[in-house]
């Protein structure tokens, strides 16, 4: 099945974002290239690598927003992911480049929910999407309310 286009523009004012010109919505971007070590034995990126590509797409968009995990955790939140989904359209290779795009999606009192486009940053070509969702804990691993500066940065998320 074909995923639908993506089709990348700068967004004036936000060095760290994309608009996808065919739904006109914000994408928050950051760039890697695929290492030796995440390929398998048939030379492309080994599938759950991916789930690792997302967080990294994840910790980008809340360290470029002023608000990394780091400081989420010392303020007594945790974040972690209860659901996941990734559907794959065409491989990476070693050291290819990619641009990974990650978007806030859903805000909820304890869930929140990224979505992520991969594409080849060379070719354009769509690699996969996905998303994660995340309930907010506190460190006993107890359920609690989203934090207010998490709820605030996802309210001021560009749109």
């Amino acid at each position: 099945m074909k995923p639908k286009p993506f089709v990348a523009e700068d967004v004036n004012g936000f060095p760290y974002y994309s608009k996808n010109k065919t739904d006109q919505t914000i994408w928050h971007q950051c760039r890697t290239r695929t290492l030796y070590a995440d390929t398998d034995r048939s030379q492309v990126v080994y599938h759950g690598n991916y789930l690792r590509y997302f967080e990294y797409g994840r910790a980008s968009l809340m360290r470029d927003l002023g608000y990394p995990y780091l400081e989420i955790e010392q303020s007594g939140f945790i974040y972690p992911i209860i659901e996941i989904g990734v559907k794959y359209y065409s491989p990476l290779n070693y050291d290819d480049p990619m641009i990974i795009y990650t978007k806030p999606v859903q805000l909820e009192r304890v869930k929140i929910k990224f979505n992520y486009i991969i594409t080849h940053e060379n070719t354009g070509s769509m690699v996969c999407t996905g998303f994660t969702q995340h309930c907010a804990t506190n460190p006993k691993g107890i359920p609690v309310e989203i934090d207010p500066k998490t709820m605030a940065l996802w309210k001021n998320f560009p749109h």
